[in-house]
């Protein structure tokens, strides 16, 4: 377990530390002035709890039925109540490093101090996460407003000790048990504070991070297999020239160019497309327009990271304790903000991995690969080569074109018409995840092709470059097997896969090139 410590404050909290904690098993800390945040508004609930005029969220029921004043006997009975009710998720469950990330987010938010949740609940939190405890959160229950309800009402369930969780091992018992185990006392909710642990659009936030971290790693990775195409196609570097990329000032388009440029550095392959048995005055959009289509996508990237670091920033709740001592609601779990950009996010993948199939699709078509054998087989006709490599390719991007279409269009009203627009952001962030997936084995299967390609027109007498060939030596040092005859292709189509994720694509060309953005 990595034992690097996230502090949690006041302010909100970084992209790096979510995924630390998510993804790293990073222990996380509450810091004095969080605690003392926390202990200060929850003066101010309580306070609030003793007059006999009703407050939202403190001494009232909740959405369609916030008319009604709940005296004070009942009010514990109400907040448990809340998230047992509330916890109706259904389906396959979701991912463990979703669910750290969703626990953690909600902490960061209670941190905050807006919240009126005692200084031992937020105690618990960090606790959960520091022992490894995953609450079992279920696919299908939030619609992104109020927030992701139902996610982190069955992560607020098992900080009660009810419902299930997954330990340290793997095993999922009941979270009462593990707790216990864990020397962890469950807690017994008050006024205001059930509520607080539901209300946040903590779940899509978290996804959201985490796909923007996988996502650059992939468009990085784009730029090396669309730089190894074009070498292979024989195609011009010379559309990648800065001065071409510096009259339309995209700064996505500028980074993309600039990466391809630095990948073909030194190749013997680049600029034959007028002098092969195919001459062509220009290369065809999907490899000429890489940085262009490429670059776009990093912009869209770059600005759902002003989304993200603004939701990392707030205090997401409903009801909030301001610093004047109100306690007023709001509508600031609305997911719209973070729904959107998961929606186009999906978009340019979709986009990304249908320029980055095209490619693939020319290197295998002898009428278009400018010298190269049918689908980079061995012997043609007796050998398929790569065939259906790319139909594997073509189903993946079938299926991103499906998956970016936006969730976030779409409200379907609940609560008996209180909550009556909503975000789908959960669900927006769910097909991303998907969709970030198959990117990441479509780029793997232009790699595969690519480097394929180079390696046949080394054979023909042509020096790749320095970074090609160091992209090359290190696949096949991960068992990626180079060109010959057909063989079982699934194990190397997933070893690529593996290669691409892991970011060890981009650590084998750096040395060569440089940093690569």
């Amino acid at each position: 377990m990595d034992m690097h410590t996230v502090v949690v404050g006041t302010s909100g909290t970084t992209a790096q530390d979510v995924i630390a904690v998510a993804r790293g098993n990073a222990r996380v800390e509450l810091s004095a002035a969080a605690v003392g945040a926390l202990a200060a508004a929850r003066e101010i609930v309580d306070a609030l709890a003793a007059k006999p005029e009703p407050v939202y969220g403190v001494s009232t029921g909740f959405g369609a039925l916030a008319s009604r004043h709940i005296s004070q006997e009942l009010r514990g009975r109400l907040q448990r109540n809340i998230v047992r009710s509330h916890a109706a998720g259904m389906g396959p469950r979701v991912e463990r490093e979703v669910v750290r990330a969703l626990m953690f987010l909600r902490l960061k938010t209670v941190a905050s101090g807006h919240t009126g949740v005692r200084p031992e609940v937020a105690q618990t939190m960090a606790d959960v996460l520091n022992a490894g405890i995953t609450p079992v959160v279920h696919e299908y229950g939030s619609l992104g407003c109020s927030g992701d309800l139902a996610p982190l009402s069955h992560c607020a369930l098992a900080l009660m000790g009810e419902g299930d969780a997954e330990g340290p091992d793997g095993t999922v018992r009941p979270a009462g048990e593990l707790l216990a185990a864990h020397g962890i006392t469950p807690v017994e909710l008050r006024e205001k504070e059930g509520l607080a642990l539901l209300n946040g659009t903590d779940g899509m936030l978290g996804m959201l991070v985490m796909a923007l971290a996988d996502l650059k790693n992939l468009y990085t990775s784009a730029d090396i297999t669309a730089a190894l195409s074009l070498e292979a196609l024989l195609g011009t570097d010379k559309v990648l020239a800065p001065e071409l990329h510096a009259i339309r000032p995209h700064p996505g388009q500028g980074v993309s160019a600039d990466n391809m440029l630095r990948v073909l550095a030194g190749s013997g392959l680049t600029g034959h497309f007028q002098e092969d048995e195919a001459p062509r005055v220009q290369d065809a959009y999907s490899v000429r327009c890489a940085p262009q289509v490429n670059g776009a996508g990093r912009d869209t990237l770059d600005y759902a990271a002003i989304v993200a670091g603004r939701e990392l920033a707030s205090a997401v709740d409903n009801p909030v304790v301001l610093p004047d001592g109100r306690v007023e609601s709001n509508g600031n779990f609305h997911g719209a903000p973070v729904a959107y950009v998961l929606d186009f996010l999906a978009i340019v993948a979709a986009d990304l991995g249908s320029i980055t199939e095209r490619r693939t699709d020319r290197l295998l078509d002898k009428n278009r690969s400018h010298g190269l054998p049918p689908f980079l087989a061995d012997d043609a006709g007796v050998d398929s080569g790569l065939m259906i490599a790319q139909y594997t390719q073509a189903a993946l991007v079938s299926e991103m074109k499906r998956l970016a279409v936006p969730a976030s269009a779409d409200s379907i009203p609940s609560s008996a018409m209180q909550e009556d627009h909503v975000s789908m952001g959960w669900s927006a962030a769910r097909k991303l995840r998907t969709a970030v997936d198959n990117l990441a084995r479509i780029v793997a299967v232009e790699l595969y092709a690519a480097t394929r390609a180079v390696e046949l027109r080394a054979a023909q007498g042509l020096t790749p470059a320095p970074a090609s060939q160091a992209a090359i030596e290190a696949l096949r040092a991960a068992g990626v097997e180079g060109p010959g005859p057909d063989r079982f292709l699934s194990p190397d189509l997933a070893a690529a896969d593996a290669f691409v994720r892991e970011g060890r694509l981009v650590a084998a060309v750096e040395p060569v090139t440089g940093p690569l953005a």
